[in-house]
């Protein structure tokens, strides 16, 4: 049997998101040093999955609003301008957590821990902060696209 200590999250979760950006938006993400982890000011964005089965946990992938708004663009062929509503935004940041959080299902299941994903969930707002306790692995990595920047973090514990 597989032991989740065993699993190297941290690049499980860069693949997945360099994988995403990479093929679905045509982006290239560079991993920033963690030190630099700094707050993402003014409206973000955060679109959650969660997974559950031999291994548990959520995705959360922290934007800011005008990095999200050009992810929008690239992902319906369209320019930033041509945004009409919130709404995509929001379609596109849940559809991309969805594709990240698919992409780390597949990493899992392939490593001895099956699990199902949740729908994605889309937050926003200028001000929130999300806790996550009781998990045995938590990963935070702040990746760059032209000095746009995205927080990914991973919640993980092993299922008894």
């Amino acid at each position: 049997m597989a032991q989740v200590n065993m699993i190297d999250l941290r690049e499980f979760i860069i693949k997945s998101m360099s994988e995403v950006f990479d093929m679905m938006l045509s982006m290239s993400l560079n991993v920033v040093d963690e030190s630099s982890i700094i707050p993402l000011n003014g409206d973000k964005l955060m679109g959650s999955v969660s997974f559950a089965g031999k291994a548990s946990g959520s995705i959360n992938i922290h934007i800011g609003g005008n990095f999200a708004k050009t992810i929008t663009a690239k992902m319906l062929g369209m320019t930033t301008d041509e945004i009409e509503s919130n709404e995509e935004i929001h379609d596109v940041i849940g559809e991309t957590s969805n594709m990240v959080g698919g992409s780390l299902k597949s990493r899992l299941c392939d490593s001895g821990f099956p699990c199902a994903l949740s729908i994605p969930s889309v937050t926003s707002g200028g001000s929130f902060h999300v806790e996550s306790k009781d998990w045995q692995f938590h990963e935070k990595i702040l990746m760059e696209n032209n000095n746009q920047f995205v927080i990914v973090e991973v919640f993980m514990k092993a299922s008894t």
